[in-house]
């Protein structure tokens, strides 16, 4: 499984976000409260779902640290923002880009290959910036066909 280098264009989202870590993920939560208000909100950029990831400085990866995790669609402005939704910035920068096939479940599997023995072993390394999977047409939740990218911050090792 090798990934494709890409730039991540400097883009503005709007969502809701929640905090908890590996051993206390909610995601399902997270989404099932997104996905219930998402047609409130106006100017979206394509059809594509986003779910961020943000993590502290230092991340360590301990299952207990928390990291601040975001349902969002990407927006042409911040005009209006829903009452209780929020605006985030994703700045621009390099990407390893990594095609997940198969149920959300399995996805720890592909976590595991990208930090445990793709990056490791490649020209660069993570950088602490936002993380995320991009939720496609091909994305079919719970779907053993299922398809979604995910995008790893990186920077060429020094």
């Amino acid at each position: 499984m090798e990934p494709i280098t890409k730039t991540f264009p400097t883009t503005k989202f709007i969502g809701i976000n929640s905090q908890f870590s590996y051993s206390d993920y909610r995601i399902g939560e997270l989404w099932g409260k997104y996905m219930s208000r998402r047609n409130e909100i106006q100017n979206t950029i394509g059809t594509e779902l986003f779910n961020i990831q943000i993590n502290p400085e230092n991340f360590d990866f301990n299952p207990q640290t928390e990291f601040a995790k975001w349902a969002v669609v990407p927006v042409s402005n911040f005009d209006f923002i829903p009452e209780g939704m929020q605006r985030l910035i994703i700045e621009e920068g390099l990407y390893a880009v990594f095609n997940h096939v198969g149920e959300a479940s399995k996805a720890r599997e592909t976590f595991g290959y990208i930090f445990g023995v793709w990056l490791p072993n490649s020209e660069y390394e993570f950088d602490n910036r936002p993380q995320f999977e991009i939720l496609g047409e091909k994305y079919k939740n719970n779907d053993p066909n299922s398809e979604e990218e995910i995008w790893i911050p990186i920077k060429k090792r020094i």
